[in-house]
């Protein structure tokens, strides 16, 4: 069996996460599937993948050559797209991830817009509320929210002005005290989650201090979904740290109010980030110039409904 054949039915298995799934996109029967794992296990003389009836899990040994499988299967894929040069066009599997609701919500519409424009390619679209590795874990694009450290990523900017704010329902509000400064959250029932920080926010130094105020809370519910925690709130459960973009719509119906405006955290940039020498790729370099624009279209509208949120 040729190798580099078993590394793409291994590399699909992972990323559609179950054999029978790899055996649908690449047109193969599950005995296929099955016999092409099982040449690279004797071939590499260790078990890569736990397999049961529902679930695929990559053994140790099978994390570090999956790393290696994908690194190998795209250096093939980029020589082939070089070697055709102008006469390439987009094709192929392009696989984006981005945090849920940013990605349900804005990244979407235009994934779907970007199909219809490029017929001869498909979209992993993977929803994750947490940083990946995109080299290690075989992602083409992601979208980010934040600073972005030092790294080979390729980085194009989308939007700029993305804002942290602390919200409660009005009724909320109305009956616990006050929050006219950060410190005052410890009084308080607080709704956290996983993305933002379980038991302490950072906000910038008070007036005339250098030193970033730390806030150290018992949150009254911690959850991994930020559509939970914004529900709780308007809910009248306690208090929430989320994007601007993710309460827009809440606060300028009235659902929640945003405190501590004077206290809230630089805005934060957005960007699609690329691993080097993927943007060379016709479905890469064609995903970016279709998508950034597009991007900074709304990103720019989301900056003037926190304009108004600012003032409501």
């Amino acid at each position: 069996m040729d190798r580099i054949e078993a590394m793409r039915v291994f590399v699909a298995a992972l990323e559609e996460g179950s054999l029978a799934g790899a055996g649908r996109r690449l047109n193969r029967s599950p005995a296929a599937v099955s016999r092409a794992i099982a040449f690279l296990e004797q071939h590499v003389g260790a078990e890569l993948l736990h397999r049961t009836t529902r679930s695929l899990r990559l053994s140790e040994a099978g994390e570090r050559y999956a790393v290696a499988c994908r690194r190998i299967l795209t250096d093939l894929e980029e020589a082939d797209l070089a070697a055709l040069g102008e006469r390439s066009a987009p094709r192929g599997m392009l696989t984006i991830t981005a945090p849920p609701i940013s990605g349900e919500d804005v990244l979407r519409p235009i994934v779907d817009a970007y199909l219809d424009a490029y017929p001869a390619v498909s979209v992993n679209l993977v929803l994750l509320d947490r940083h990946t590795n995109l080299v290690e874990e075989g992602f083409d694009v992601a979208l980010r929210v934040g600073q972005l450290p030092d790294s080979s990523l390729v980085a194009t900017r989308v939007g700029g002005d993305v804002r942290r704010v602390i919200v409660g329902a009005p009724r909320y509000l109305d009956q616990h005290p006050r929050i006219d400064e950060p410190a005052d959250l410890a009084k308080h029932q607080v709704v956290t989650t996983t993305h933002f920080g379980h038991d302490t926010w950072v906000f910038p130094p008070a007036p005339g201090q250098t030193i970033a105020r730390a806030v150290h809370f018992k949150p009254r519910l911690v959850v991994n979904s930020v559509r939970a925690a914004l529900a709780s709130a308007v809910e009248g459960r306690g208090v929430t740290r989320l994007y601007t973009y993710h309460v827009a719509e809440r606060v300028l119906d009235g659902s929640l109010r945003i405190v501590l405006r004077d206290a809230e955290p630089a805005p934060l940039p957005v960007h699609l980030l690329t691993p080097q020498g993927r943007t060379a790729t016709p479905k890469v370099r064609a995903f970016i110039d279709f998508a950034a624009p597009r991007l900074r279209a709304v990103f720019a509208r989301l900056s003037a409904d926190s304009e108004v949120l600012a003032g409501s």
